[in-house]
């Protein structure tokens, strides 16, 4: 369904991106977001000080509390692995959340994002299992005894596979799905008209779609980290 108006394309048409731009706007709206959090994050990072401003203290909060939440799941011996976890759901968050926003579009709304996002966990949870484990990391797939294996093994590599498909096509789902209201919405009503319990519902969807994608990367990777069974 093509968006109402989205307006980074109509930038990108002003100096002959528009092609590309109309092709690929998950693509330009995920540099939106990149340039947002390097904004939000990185330049107050750089700034920090004993004496904390009100951005400091916002970040501080967000980051420390996610952190925290993780370890409480993985152990002290996870905490390593937050810069990923917490990367991906700030991003997610973001991208979910700039689709609320008129003349934005949200690169989650975009089964190619969910599908980046989603395969660079999974195969992350495989580096963690390798690193942790070794060759030994191979008993993860092959059942408690050896005589079980023709079974559990495929059983178990679908199950792999399957997680990449839950976790892009989920995240996807809502999002376009929100998307698509949002667009009848507007189709229909007109914009000043769309009702508002939609958009504060848009916000909770924001959020919770971004935290299930946390969590289930989080239970991932302490998986991984688990000896076999």
């Amino acid at each position: 369904m093509e968006h109402p108006y989205l307006f980074f394309v109509k930038l990108f048409e002003a100096i002959g991106l528009g092609h590309f731009a109309h092709a690929y706007p998950h693509v330009v709206y995920s540099w939106v977001v990149i340039f947002i959090l390097i904004i939000l994050f990185y330049i107050p990072a750089k700034a920090i000080s004993m004496i904390p401003g009100k951005g400091q203290n916002v970040s501080e909060v967000l980051v420390s509390g996610l952190e925290e939440f993780m370890v409480t799941i993985t152990g002290e011996e996870g905490r390593w692995l937050f810069p990923l976890a917490g990367t991906v759901f700030i991003y997610i968050f973001t991208c979910n959340f700039i689709g609320l926003i008129p003349g934005f579009y949200p690169p989650t709304a975009s089964l190619n994002t969910t599908l980046s996002c989603a395969l660079t966990v999974v195969i992350f949870t495989h580096i963690i299992g390798i690193k942790y484990h070794g060759v030994g990391y191979i008993k993860h797939f092959l059942g408690p005894v050896w005589w079980m294996t023709p079974l559990i093994l495929p059983i178990e590599i679908i199950g792999h596979l399957a997680r990449i498909l839950s976790l892009s096509f989920r995240l996807f789902g809502n999002m376009m799905g929100h998307e698509l209201v949002l667009g009848i919405l507007f189709f229909l009503a007109g914009a000043f008209f769309v009702p508002l319990p939609i958009m504060a519902l848009g916000i909770l969807v924001c959020v919770i779609q971004a935290f299930v994608f946390f969590m289930l990367s989080v239970m991932y990777f302490t998986g991984a980290m688990e000896h076999a069974h």
